[in-house]
C-alpha cells in the first residue's frame, strides 16, 4: 500500500532527528560515489513560471530513487510533492505532499555543515532572516552545538520578536531579537543567513574570528545576500554540490573573484578528506545550494517511521 504524508504528519515525528541522521549518511555516500545527485532542473509555462525537479537517490544494497517537484507560479514554491521508489524492485514506497520535507532537509543540511565546520565550543549564534528556513536552520543547529544564546534580526520587527518568542519556547533557549544584523551576528560563533535579499546583509568586519557562516539565500552574481568579502575572510569555503552551484540561471556569487577556486564539496569534509579547522581558528563559509538525492533519503525514512506508528 502506497503511504501518502503531508506536513502535520511530518511535525508528529521526530523529523529534524531523523534528517541529521540521513544527511550525514547521504554526503557520506555522495563522497563514495553512492548518491545520484545531479543539478536540479526547470520546465518553463512561458511567463507563468516553471515546475523545478530534483532528481535522485542512493545506490547499495537498499537502492532509493525518486524525486521532488514544486512549482513557480505566482512566486509560489510551496505547492510541492516528493515522490519515492525502491529501485530494486520499482515498488512505490510513498509520497510527501507539502513544503515541510524542502525545509526540513535544507535545515538539517545547514546542521550538518555547522557539525563539522563550526566550532565545537560554540555557544552563540546569530540569525539573519526569520522564516521558516530560519528556523529549520536554529533547530537543527541547537541539535549539534550546545547553543546558549541566539540573537536574530529580520526586517520585520513583528516577525524578529515572534520568532524569538515562539523559538525560545521550543528549544529551550535564550533567543534574543536585536535592532540590527550588525547586533544579530557580532561576536557570535555560528552565522546563519537564511534571507531572499538580492543585496548583502551582513558586512565581513563585524564578523570575529573563527566564525562560521550558512549562506541559504540567493547566491548568484546579480542576487547574493552574502559579498565576497565574507568568502575572502573564509579560509574554507564549502558548499553540498559543486555541480548545483554551476547550473544556476545566473553565475555563482563567486564567480570571477579570487574566492572562485576554493570552492570545496561538503561531503570531502565529512569524510575526513579535507580538514577545517587545524589549528582551531578558521574561519568557515558554507553555501547551501541543494544536493539532490537528500530529500529522497529522508522521505523514505519518514515514511518507514510514519508506517511503523
Amino acid at each position: 500500500m502506497t503511504i501518502l504524508l503531508d506536513d502535520d504528519d511530518l511535525d508528529r515525528l521526530p523529523a529534524m532527528e531523523m534528517a541529521l541522521a540521513a544527511m550525514e549518511e547521504a554526503f557520506l555516500e555522495r563522497d563514495q560515489g553512492r548518491l545520484v545527485s545531479p543539478p536540479r532542473f526547470h520546465v518553463p509555462f512561458d511567463t507563468l513560471g516553471n515546475l523545478v525537479f530534483t532528481v535522485g537517490g542512493n545506490l547499495g544494497s537498499n537502492p532509493l530513487a525518486g524525486f521532488r517537484v514544486y512549482n513557480t507560479f505566482h512566486g509560489r514554491a510551496d505547492a510541492q510533492l516528493t515522490a519515492i521508489w525502491s529501485a530494486g524492485d520499482g515498488e512505490l514506497q510513498g509520497i510527501v505532499v507539502g513544503s515541510r520535507l524542502g525545509q526540513i532537509r535544507t535545515g538539517a543540511i545547514g546542521g550538518v555543515a555547522i557539525r563539522h565546520m563550526s566550532p565545537p565550543s560554540a555557544k552563540v549564534m546569530g540569525i539573519i532572516g526569520s522564516g521558516p528556513q530560519a528556523r529549520m536552520q536554529l533547530e537543527a543547529a541547537a541539535s549539534v552545538r550546545a547553543l546558549e544564546h541566539v540573537r536574530v534580526f529580520s526586517r520585520s520587527e513583528q516577525g524578529r520578536k515572534t520568532f524569538a518568542d515562539e523559538m525560545s519556547r521550543a528549544l529551550g533557549l535564550r533567543v534574543e531579537a536585536t535592532d540590527s544584523a550588525h547586533a544579530a551576528v557580532d561576536g557570535a560563533d555560528i552565522v546563519v543567513c537564511a534571507t531572499s535579499s538580492p543585496s548583502p546583509v551582513i558586512d565581513a568586519q563585524w564578523l570575529k574570528p573563527g566564525v562560521h557562516v550558512n549562506t541559504l539565500g540567493p547566491k548568484t552574481v546579480d542576487q547574493h545576500e552574502l559579498g565576497s568579502d565574507v568568502a575572502e575572510r573564509a579560509d574554507v569555503i564549502a558548499t553540498d554540490s559543486c555541480e548545483q552551484a554551476g547550473s544556476y540561471h545566473a553565475p555563482f556569487f563567486l564567480s570571477g573573484s579570487s574566492s572562485e577556486g576554493r570552492l570545496v564539496e561538503l561531503a570531502a569534509i565529512i569524510s575526513g578528506k579535507i580538514a577545517v579547522r587545524p589549528s582551531g581558528a578558521e574561519t568557515t563559509l558554507f553555501c547551501s545550494v541543494g544536493l539532490a538525492g537528500t530529500e529522497v533519503l529522508l522521505a523514505s525514512r519518514l515514511l518507514t517511521a510514519a508506517q511503523a506508528c
